[in-house]
């Protein structure tokens, strides 16, 4: 049933609201001029799975963000059209909705603009958004499509509404985590409840990984970038022009965190054994380490309850509009 819009804000018609797993808050933002819309989120889904979005028809976004890997891919390096080294790995895309910022460096300050960028960096997607645009205004159905979502034939401005509107409905939660935290104390075993109490304690991950999306949306250096004596890629600095930002990265979240190895912005260290190792050693020492990042003297036993809790942080991962 629809909603009767003179009666009910078209929000709050059942039918027509994004169902949101436990755990996130069941506010989905979206810009003013983007609200969240079926048949925009259809249209974008379309668009993220399509192919003829790269120059030779050889690549997607979903390439990339594979929805069996939690929208992420299993490669150190992404990889672009022509088997070209996009230079980070690709991050997973869940619950990005409540994203600050985007890229690894933050470079981007919305969605729509996130996820214009790789379809025209030559080393991904390499296809200028003006030729997609016309690609697409050649394409009937697509045509048609965006007569019908937008009210207008395509442009830059509607192709990255779509795809944004797409990605704010990737969303990860209804995980053992989430249940334990709504009151179900048999959600995690004795060992994951001792793996939690050292997340927020002696293994100091709060500090970066909090709230609902378990991260604080902030640019942190763990050494990662730190290579013999100089740095493999400068980081955030490049964007902030900040020295303090140099070798810093976006603190990713920890959800599905067992099912998007291998980790950190290049995809250096392969399993989460060796992430809890490196982070209990405290990182790569570097002169623009993380305070925060300091060695944690971690038992066995401990590193094992840690590793049995961050893999309580899988759950159910949903896209698109329910139907």
């Amino acid at each position: 049933m629809r909603c009767i819009v003179a009666l009910l804000p078209l929000a709050l018609c059942a039918a027509d609201r994004l169902s949101v797993p436990l755990g996130l808050d069941h506010y989905v933002p979206a810009p003013a001029d983007n609200p969240l819309r079926r048949e925009v989120v259809e249209l974008g889904r379309r668009l993220f799975f399509d192919k003829g979005l790269s120059r030779d028809s050889t690549v997607a976004c979903a390439t990339c963000h594979d929805p069996t890997r939690a929208f992420t891919d299993n490669k150190p390096i992404a990889i672009g059209i022509r088997g070209q080294l996009a230079g980070r790995r690709s991050p997973p895309i869940l619950n990005r909705a409540w994203g600050k910022s985007f890229f690894w460096d933050g470079r981007a300050s919305t969605l729509e603009q996130q996820v214009l960028e790789p379809i025209a960096n030559p080393k991904e997607m390499d296809l200028p958004i003006d030729a997609l645009v016309e690609r697409l205004a050649a394409d009937s159905i697509y045509r048609q499509r965006f007569q019908e979502v937008f009210r207008s034939a395509p442009s830059a401005t509607n192709l990255a509404r779509a795809l944004g509107g797409y990605v704010r409905t990737i969303l990860s939660g209804a995980s053992p985590y989430d249940h334990f935290v709504a009151g179900r104390r048999d959600a995690l075993t004795a060992e994951q409840q001792i793996g939690l109490r050292l997340f927020r304690g002696k293994a100091n991950c709060a500090s970066c990984h909090v709230g609902p999306n378990l991260t604080d949306e902030d640019f942190h250096n763990t050494g990662t970038a730190w290579r013999d004596g100089a740095w493999s890629d400068p980081g955030r600095v490049v964007i902030s022009n900040h020295e303090a930002h140099r070798g810093a990265f976006k603190t990713p979240s920890l959800r599905e965190v067992v099912r998007v190895a291998p980790y950190m912005h290049d995809g250096s260290i392969g399993t989460l054994e060796e992430v809890i190792e490196f982070y209990d050693k405290g990182g790569r020492e570097n002169p623009l380490l993380d305070p925060e990042i300091r060695p944690l003297r971690l038992t066995a036993e401990e590193r094992r309850a840690l590793l049995a809790f961050l893999e309580a942080l899988s759950g159910t991962v949903q896209e698109g509009w329910p139907q």
